[in-house]
């Protein structure tokens, strides 16, 4: 992989993360949430193939994931609550 390939990439799950995180359109979200989180999941599949140390990505993929989950779980909580009348 050639270095300008590997910020594509790292540039790529960061747009979607980003993508996700500021979405406001509560239709669009959950497939934004999933896109970013494959992302995320095919980024990390790469480095734990990869010689060197990305423990600073590893950890940003991480943490990123983690605000998805939070993120998904906050969105399914809001439409399983009853809608004031």
């Amino acid at each position: 992989m050639t270095l300008a390939s590997a910020l594509a990439r790292v540039q790529n799950w960061q747009q979607l993360y980003k993508a996700a995180l500021f979405e406001t359109d509560r239709e669009k979200l959950p497939s934004r949430i999933a896109e970013a989180e494959r992302a995320l999941i095919r980024r990390a599949r790469e480095l734990s193939t990869m010689f060197g140390n990305n423990s600073e990505e590893s950890q940003s993929i991480d943490d990123a994931l983690y605000a998805l989950r939070a993120l998904h779980n906050c969105v399914e909580l809001k439409t399983r609550e009853p809608q004031a009348t």
